[in-house]
């Protein structure tokens, strides 16, 4: 089989297993772990089979910006993901879980741009200014791949396990929060279940915005006004196994809840 082939039959087979939500073996037994190119391709065929499809990109997903699962995954970046418009969910909006695998949710801080992000080289001070404001965010993130048995080529051609995100209503800009040391709660029925805070993901949220600004632009894809950044968790995912309202509140950015049905 040539990579051409594999990578349309990878492809083809993660399209399938999200719409029968039935899980199938790792994608690492076909692809080399080191093999980061086709596992993008992989998961940029997905992408485009979706845009052909009229769905709309509104964004980008940033995982594995904690260092202890980068050191379990091999892997010393993060990786990144497409949103589209059909995997927004609004504050306590509910959300079927027979749409779902096997998810997980995680909070997180987003930024929304308004500026694009076109430079070979980002700063901080880019970040900054392009940046209309931050919100409070869950990602609900589902693998594709049996029982979560990932490495960083499984997540990656799996769009980095992506499936919906829900943003708080509350716009901050990014001068009246401390994006480092804001804590982070993730709750439900008043008990506490992942704790954090913003020097979680990568030291600085910032970083990792910086690290997919830079990415995006390499490779002719750049980051635009008005998309979504989902910068990374801030604590442990929590497994969502049962219909129920998660609460995650951030300090500075408010609270948002993702309801399951």
């Amino acid at each position: 089989m040539s990579n051409a082939q594999l990578i349309q039959t990878l492809a083809d087979r993660l399209r399938q297993a999200e719409a029968s939500r039935q899980t199938i073996a790792p994608v690492r037994g076909e692809i080399a772990l080191d093999d980061m190119a086709t596992a993008y391709a992989v998961q940029q065929r997905n992408v485009d089979a979706r845009v052909a499809d009229g769905e709309r990109i509104v964004g980008r997903k940033i995982g594995l910006t904690s260092l202890a699962v980068q050191k379990q995954l091999g892997v010393d970046q993060p990786d990144f993901g497409a949103l589209f418009a059909s995997m927004a969910r609004g504050d306590a909006q509910p959300m079927p879980l027979a749409s779902l695998i096997q998810p997980k949710i995680e909070a997180e801080i987003a930024l929304v741009l308004e500026r694009d992000l076109t430079h070979e080289k980002h700063t901080f001070a880019d970040i900054l200014r392009a940046s209309a404001y931050a919100v409070v965010a869950v990602e609900v993130v589902d693998s594709r791949i049996e029982q979560w048995n990932i490495r960083f080529v499984d997540t990656v051609a799996d769009n980095a396990s992506s499936a919906l995100f829900v943003l708080g209503s509350r716009p901050v800009k990014l001068s009246d929060v401390d994006l480092t040391a804001c804590a982070m709660t993730l709750s439900r029925d008043g008990e506490v279940l992942s704790r954090g805070n913003g020097a979680a993901c990568l030291g600085n949220p910032l970083n990792a915005a910086v690290w997919l600004a830079d990415r995006m632009a390499q490779l002719g894809t750049p980051l635009r006004a008005g998309e979504v950044v989902l910068t990374g968790a801030l604590g442990p995912m929590v497994p969502v196994t049962q219909a129920g309202t998660f609460v995650t509140e951030i300090e500075g950015l408010g609270s948002v809840r993702a309801a399951f049905a």
